[in-house]
């Protein structure tokens, strides 16, 4: 019921968002005399706010055609070269001739928001890496007959990436995936596979929650695992390619962010509105390329989401040295090949500083000179893979780091 209602409310609102629209056009028409006035200007941010407000964002394309190379241009072509019922590999492709660069496997949250999100962490790491990313699928387009997708099967994706990438390759984990990434590492190192990753980045991660709790952490510890199931997991509708499937609705995780910091983003919009009727359209133009980005959700698999509140969250089972996948325990004691950095920001209130950093104690066979920390003052959870901070401070620490670890 809940996936319905919220399909009946977005067509409700259809006839407003058309006259939104409408309204909007009307009062940006240059024939429009009212157009060159500020009431014109005015009517026309308010219908936009009414219609963005009601609309629907869809999966953005990353929109990366060209990096530059020792100073130069080149161009960049988005190839996929690997594929799961779950997950497509994204490679940003560079021309034949390019100097070699380090390989990075960018493995993306699956916490509700596209892959999409790390555009400005893809942009800023093409330049002097080879990269590739886990392009993560809807799970309300995913087939019922695909099977199902756990925590599990995200650990497998994440160790088969690694072996089809090859020896070569450095990990980067932005949020979320921390866990699933070490696990992986863990395992393969345990089994003393031929291909292991040269090296590990792990970023605002919750590897022990418990250093520093945060409220999203607090509220997976509070409630027990029957409430997440009652509450937030839903079956995918039949009109959906996912039909039947139960997920955890993008659209309910999405409300979660926005009420984390709901004054923010109100004040977010009062700007909009006020930057377009002062006619100042590039500060409404970075606001409408933020909010396309942050309002573009995806489902998650039921599975995987009820499996990581239990075992990260209420568990606390990798810092614990309880973990185990598919019958192995997981320790990063046998990480012996795969140097280790982790990254934390001072505000970060989604993965607090103090729970990333926990990987440096629990990987406890390495030598100091396969470790690295760094911690970034003056940045939040989004400012640690995005933004000026993450372009000019944190970059080149990461950068410095995966080359040292390099071997062609």
């Amino acid at each position: 019921m809940l996936y319905h209602l919220y399909d009946m409310q977005h067509a409700a609102m259809r006839p407003m968002r058309f006259w939104a629209e409408a309204a909007q056009q009307t009062f940006q028409n240059p024939l429009m005399p009212l157009s060159y006035t500020k009431l014109g200007r005015a009517v026309a941010a308010g219908a936009e706010l009414v219609e963005r407000t009601t609309r629907r964002f869809g999966k953005p394309a990353f929109g990366l055609p060209e990096t530059v190379v020792d100073g130069q241009t080149i161009p960049v072509t988005e190839r996929f070269v690997w594929q799961s019922p779950f997950c497509k590999l994204l490679n940003f492709a560079k021309p034949e001739g390019t100097p070699h660069q380090p390989k990075v496997l960018l493995v993306a949250p699956m916490s509700g928001h596209h892959a999409t999100l790390l555009r400005g962490t893809v942009e800023a790491l093409m330049r002097d890496h080879d990269v590739y990313i886990t392009d993560w699928i809807d799970a309300r387009l995913v087939p019922m007959s695909a099977g199902s997708f756990d925590l599990d099967d995200y650990i497998d994706t994440v160790a088969e990436l690694i072996r089809f990438l090859g020896p070569n390759t450095h990990v980067i984990a932005v949020c979320q995936p921390a866990v699933p990434v070490m696990a992986a590492v863990s395992l393969m190192a345990a089994a003393d596979e031929p291909v292991q990753a040269r090296s590990m980045t792990l970023m605002g991660g919750p590897i022990d929650p418990m250093a520093n709790p945060t409220v999203p952490v607090k509220l997976a510890m509070e409630r027990p695992l029957k409430w997440f199931e009652r509450s937030v997991i839903t079956t995918v509708p039949v009109y959906y390619p996912g039909a039947f499937r139960r997920v955890y609705p993008g659209f309910i995780q999405l409300s979660g962010f926005m009420s984390m910091n709901l004054d923010r983003h109100i004040n977010e919009h009062v700007g909009l509105f006020r930057h377009l009727v002062r006619g100042d359209g590039d500060s409404a133009e970075q606001h409408r390329r933020f909010y396309d980005e942050y309002l573009s959700v995806m489902d998650l698999s039921a599975d995987f989401y009820l499996q990581t509140i239990e075992t990260v969250f209420q568990k606390h089972a990798l810092p614990e040295g309880t973990m185990v996948s598919r019958g192995r325990k997981v320790e990063p004691s046998a990480i012996r090949k795969t140097a280790v950095m982790t990254v934390e920001g001072e505000l970060d209130d989604i993965s607090a500083p103090g729970q990333t950093i926990a990987a440096q104690r629990l990987c406890s066979s390495l030598p100091d000179d396969m470790r690295k920390t760094h911690f970034q003052k003056g940045v939040g959870h989004y400012g640690i893979f995005n933004g000026r901070r993450w372009r000019e401070a944190i970059l080149p620490e990461i950068r410095s780091f995966i080359q040292s670890h390099d071997g062609e």
